[in-house]
């Protein structure tokens, strides 16, 4: 279809509307999560206007917003009229809700504090709040209304940002649900509080309390409450990433309600199940919960959901049945006819028609196959925007209108998609809703790139990745949506914002290297924050001239279509390379280069590395040699992307010798994680912990006993070994001295996933948010550790992000500096190369006056491995990295 025709068809089917992509619908399921908690509170009205309230429920549940609100403040003032304190904090507690599911904080705000004001008047709050009294208190109906308050006071400061508020506050509620007996209700407040504990970095702690719930709810009898605190139980488990925990309790929630017969509960934790398999990439496993889920339920809302999540797993495989998509098409729309008028069906109308631009814009047949036209999908979305504004729902219209300016994107109707986007965005800003409003300020830089202005689209992207910074802790949690992608839906606004800022074949100017800089630097956190499931990292501003005046900084950074490097040296303004290369051919080189590195030691030979070595070098540092020497610089830092992160730097090779004997080397995630300060010139002791046997199905190390004798000859040392290195009897010793190095000599795997990135110890594993718990700074008195040593590790095979655990192991440990292995290297060559390294540690720089940094004496010991014929293969030594500071 050509682009006008489908502009006159627009036009005509929106019905006077004034209209002028990503998958944040994931979000909406905590909207739904509230819509839950409102049901649930009309059902227990103390005899009030039964009949308006009914009334005000039905509106709600349809999201009426508007006329639930006018009712509501009606019924408020009827209260308050008739002296009925009991009710009308009630009304404002729900009012607040139905504020908050509307996006207006403010107004959420002002009615939960008058909620809470008219309930503090009738009993004593402070006191009621209090584990020790809450049980014999005698106004029990108004200590179930101040619960519900509290609850949603909680989810009003957590939306706000202030999720440590959000914690306490959501403490006193529990204390309050756990004093009526309401297991449900406490549950699934605890869940959330686990939301806000991860939001603060406490990893650990919400961890104990799902685990303390599990134990709770094991000692009530099996019963339909039980097996919906057991499904939100499951939901908190999957949001802290323990996966198998998780489906283990939702398999049990799903056992209660098959025995009691409850289809709609069994729709749901099938459901749960499905989002559970999909997080561990078994789409078929994925595919038969959502199947059984549509097939398990006659309530036309479950199966549309269940539909819902089969075509998108089926949407993402490489060989799409098309008979079958086209199926659940059909399904889910004759469902939604028969759906009443509501919010929940505008939404499920939405997500059909995102999935089907989604199948238009990515399947490539003939157009006989193709059961879905531009005009069908237009239609499900001008029919949203109708009933969005209907409604009074500004999110749905927000998203409707934005998808619609994706429609037009993808069809090359630009103008008509900068008018529905920019009203779109409109919208998104008017209700806070960062969440959509990033997107189509994303769409809008997209739009005005394709119409050639350029400076337009560079504000419009800059205005995006401002929104994502703000939106850090909310990503986190649409994240424990299977919906969301990082890959899809964050990272390629910051690539695209770079090539914008960077155009091919054109000089650049220095604001414009400095805020591509600037863009990779914040999509290194934007990973880490990914990453971690949590936005706890502090940043802050650096500059290379204020912390090495001999260090150049390197910042590659691999696009779709060239490869570009942008290097920092003091003093100087910024330096720019860009090769016009495929994003695949250098990530194919990448791979060639480490598996000639990495083969079985019968095929490994260095003639077979040299030229795909040689090949990198003369991407990122032949264009820069000159300057590099003009200014005398002696160590390069590197903030590493994508495939980079787990390659070998210190190898790459110019023709005559490697990069490792040039220069100093270290890897940083960026200045602004980790500031560099120099190693405290004080006595170098070190904590040793370590296996030498067979653990866990993982080989013996018998070279690790070797390495650490060698250590202790050069450095004072205390060694945990074999059956004393315990994760408690590590806790221990570590908290009781001061060691300034911490280095493990055990089996370890660096992974994309914190929860698989982990190290063996004698009867169990530490991955890396548990090991971030484990060396926290104030459990020392603020005594940092200089550096932490993992010996023996290796990235994850087959997992091409998997070095970005390297990296958040270097920036949560607590340490300022890490070392460790990209690929497991021999106990003989890695004892050899700690030794050298503890040895050049120690020594004293005559020229300068000082130790040897630690970047300095990695490389001393890798020179010298290189010049040992046994060793000098780069596979001996180019595995040791160094990432964080480098002095």
């Amino acid at each position: 279809m050509k682009p006008t025709s489908l502009g006159i068809l627009l036009a005509t089917i929106s019905l006077g509307l004034n209209i002028g992509i990503h998958q944040s619908l994931a979000r909406e399921s905590m909207h739904n999560s509230t819509r839950e908690t409102f049901r649930e509170n009309f059902q227990t009205s103390f005899n009030g206007s039964l009949e308006a309230e009914a009334q005000a429920e039905a509106l709600y549940q349809q999201g009426n917003f508007p006329q639930t609100i006018e009712l509501l403040e009606n019924l408020a003032n009827q209260y308050a009229a008739q002296k009925d304190a009991l009710n009308q904090g009630r009304i404002f507690r729900n009012l607040s809700l139905v504020y908050l599911d509307n996006g207006q904080f403010n107004q959420a705000e002002n009615s939960i504090n008058q909620s809470l004001e008219i309930i503090c008047q009738n009993i004593n709050c402070e006191a009621a709040v209090s584990p020790a009294k809450v049980g014999r208190n005698a106004h029990r109906e108004f200590i179930q209304i101040l619960a519900q308050a509290l609850e949603v006071k909680g989810k009003i400061e957590y939306n706000s940002g202030n999720a440590e508020d959000a914690q306490e506050t959501w403490k006193k509620t529990v204390n309050l649900y756990d004093s009526l007996g309401d297991i449900q209700n406490s549950i699934r407040t605890k869940v959330s509080q686990v939301q806000a504990l991860r939001s603060l970095g406490l990893y650990r702690t919400a961890l104990e309390n799902l685990m303390a719930m599990e134990q709770v709810l094991a000692e009530q009898p099996d019963n339909l409450i039980k097996a919906q605190a057991l499904q939100s139980l499951g939901e908190g488990l999957r949001v802290v990433r323990k996966l198998p925990e998780s489906t283990k309790i939702l398999e049990q929630s799903l056992a209660i309600a098959q025995k009691k017969a409850n289809p709609d509960i069994i729709s749901g934790v099938l459901i749960s199940l499905g989002n559970n398999a999909e997080f561990l990439q078994d789409d078929d496993a994925a595919l038969k919960f959502y199947q059984q889920a549509s097939q398990s339920s006659d309530n036309p809302s479950a199966i549309v959901e269940s539909d819902l999540h089969q075509m998108r797993v089926l949407l993402r495989q490489e060989n799409q049945n098309l008979s079958v998509i086209k199926f659940l098409k059909d399904h889910i729309k004759n469902n939604l006819e028969i759906l009443p008028y509501s919010q929940q069906k505008n939404y499920a109308r939405i997500n059909l028609a995102l999935q089907l631009i989604n199948l238009k814009n990515h399947h490539i047949v003939n157009q006989e196959e193709i059961f879905i036209t531009l005009p069908e999908i237009a239609q499900l979305l001008a029919d949203s925007v109708k009933e969005s504004r209907q409604l009074g729902d500004r999110r749905g219209e927000a998203y409707a209108l934005g998808y619609l300016g994706n429609l037009y994107e993808q069809n090359e109707q630009w103008e008509d998609a900068i008018t529905a986007t920019r009203e779109a965005l409109l919208i998104a800003q008017a209700i806070n809703a960062d969440d959509i409003a990033y997107q189509w300020q994303w769409q809008t830089g997209r739009i005005l790139k394709a119409q050639g202005d350029r400076e337009k689209a560079i504000v419009s992207y800059q205005a995006s990745v401002k929104t994502l910074q703000s939106l850090r802790g909310d990503l986190v949690a649409m994240s424990s949506d299977a919906q969301f992608s990082f890959q899809e839906t964050v990272e390629p606004v910051y690539r695209e914002m770079v090539s914008l800022l960077l155009p091919a074949n054109q000089e650049a100017k220095q604001s414009d290297l400095i805020m591509a800089r600037e863009a990779i630097e914040a999509l290194q956190l934007a990973e880490l924050d990914d990453f971690f499931q949590d936005a706890c990292l502090d940043t802050k501003s650096v500059q290379i001239d204020q912390v090495d005046p001999t260090a150049a900084v390197f910042y590659p950074i691999i696009l779709r279509d060239r490869l570009e490097v942008i290097v920092t040296i003091p003093g100087q303004p910024l330096r720019r390379h860009s090769t016009p290369i495929a994003q695949e051919e250098v990530e194919d080189t990448l791979l060639e280069m480490r598996n000639a590195l990495t083969a079985p030691w019968r095929r490994r030979s260095v003639r077979s590395f040299l030229p795909f070595s040689e090949q990198v070098y003369d991407w990122l540092i032949r264009p820069f040699e000159a300057d590099l020497a003009a200014h005398k610089v002696e160590t390069l830092v590197f903030v590493l992307d994508g495939a980079l992160r787990s390659s070998p730097i210190a190898a790459l090779y110019d023709g005559e010798k490697y990069l490792a004997e040039k220069y100093n080397i270290g890897l940083t995630p960026g200045l602004q994680l980790l500031p560099p300060s120099p190693m405290a010139q004080q006595e170098i002791q070190a904590l040793t912990a370590g296996l030498t046997e067979a653990r866990q199905g993982f080989p013996a190390l018998p070279g690790v006993g070797i390495e650490f004798d060698r250590i202790q000859q050069k450095i004072n040392t205390k060694k945990l070994l074999n059956e004393s290195f315990t994760e408690p009897s590590f806790r221990t010793l570590f908290q009781e001295l001061q060691f300034p190095i911490v280095h493990f000599g055990t089996h370890g795997e660096f992974s994309s996933n914190a929860e698989d990135t982990f190290i063996l110890t004698w009867d169990d594993r530490i991955n890396a948010n548990e090991l971030d718990n484990l060396l926290r700074l104030e459990e020392r008195q603020g005594a940092a550790v200089e550096l932490l040593i993992l010996s023996a590790c290796q990235t994850a095979v087959g997992d091409k992000r998997a070095a970005l655990g390297l990296a958040g192991v270097a920036v949560r440990a607590g340490a300022r500096s890490t070392m460790a292995s990209l690929w497991y290297v021999s106990d003989e060559a890695t004892a050899e190369l700690m030794s050298q390294f503890y040895q050049e540690l120690v020594t004293t720089n005559p020229t300068v006056g000082r130790r040897q940094t630690k970047a300095e004496a990695l490389s001393y010991a890798q020179r010298a491995m290189i010049q040992n014929p046994e060793f000098s293969h780069p596979y001996y030594w180019a595995a040791f990295v160094l990432v964080g500071n480098w002095l």
